[in-house]
């Protein structure tokens, strides 16, 4: 006779989980209280799931296994991106923005919240299509740093980059995309000339300050996953981090509607959610 067995789907309440919030705080000293419950409660269901936890279990690994804390930041951060995700907004930014960044003679430029580093990458082709790339820098930051090493090794699936030909040829580019990386087997390698003026490093957009002075900054699809008030904090950052008259980029279901200080920025293209900071 065969036992039949039954998988019991992880129940979490939104109680539990404001434990879980507090256990990673106090001891580890990552603030993630300000993500949507919604979407935090999913990812740590799945953190649980995968590792076939319950929650005693997942409190005790979180407080007693050296390591596991940032196994499970990162597992709780991770964000989906490609190249040249949603064409339109690049030759938005191609059309509408890069005209304004040729009159400065050095643009630094901000990637927040860049994960496997694919938009920073597109960044730097779209600049150097525009003969811009030698007089920028893009700085790409995230807080996994898992993610951060493949960015900065710069290494994609060529079934993957194949795809990202497709949305790069709907931005009207100079070139091939095959132009800017090296195939070998199965992967693509971004081509160094991209990588030389591109620095990826660790900052979070919850407990870090302004680094720098941008003319351009791209958040895009970062902000749907914090709550109002972490949302407001975050446009604060990124408000003292423009230069007067810089550009900030969010993404597609994100606005400055509500924001205390939207008056202080120009709408540049509605549509693809492009500002520019004129107070």
């Amino acid at each position: 006779m065969v036992e039949l067995t039954t998988k019991v789907a992880v129940m979490i309440t939104f109680e539990e989980l404001e434990e879980i919030i507090d256990v990673v705080k106090n001891l580890h000293g990552y603030d993630v209280s300000g993500y949507t419950r919604a979407s935090l409660k999913r990812r740590v269901t799945r953190i649980m799931e995968l590792n076939k936890l319950d929650l005693v279990e997942l409190k005790s690994k979180l407080v007693n296994q050296p390591g596991f804390s940032t196994h499970f930041l990162q597992e709780i951060t991770v964000n989906v991106t490609e190249m040249f995700r949603d064409p339109e907004f690049y030759k938005a930014l191609k059309n509408d923005v890069f005209p304004y960044l040729a009159t400065y003679p050095h643009i630094k430029l901000w990637s927040a919240g860049c994960s496997t580093g694919e938009e920073v990458y597109s960044l730097a082709i779209l600049l150097k299509e525009a003969g811009l790339y030698q007089r920028s820098f893009i700085y790409g930051t995230d807080i996994n740093t898992k993610v951060l090493e493949k960015a900065k090794r710069g290494i994609y699936s060529l079934a993957k980059v194949k795809e990202y030909s497709e949305n790069f040829i709907k931005t009207d580019p100079k070139s091939s995309l095959s132009e800017y990386y090296t195939a070998m087997y199965n992967a693509a390698t971004i081509n160094n000339s991209l990588k030389k003026n591109v620095l990826f490093s660790q900052h979070s957009l919850v407990s870090d300050r302004v680094f720098n002075e941008f003319q351009l900054i791209t958040c895009r699809n970062v902000l749907i996953y914090f709550d109002t008030n972490l949302q407001e904090m975050v446009l604060d950052l990124f408000y003292h981090s423009l230069c007067h008259l810089g550009f900030l980029c969010l993404g597609s279901k994100e606005s400055l509607i509500n924001y205390k200080n939207a008056a202080k920025f120009k709408v540049v293209n509605k549509k693809h959610n492009i500002y520019q900071k004129i107070g």
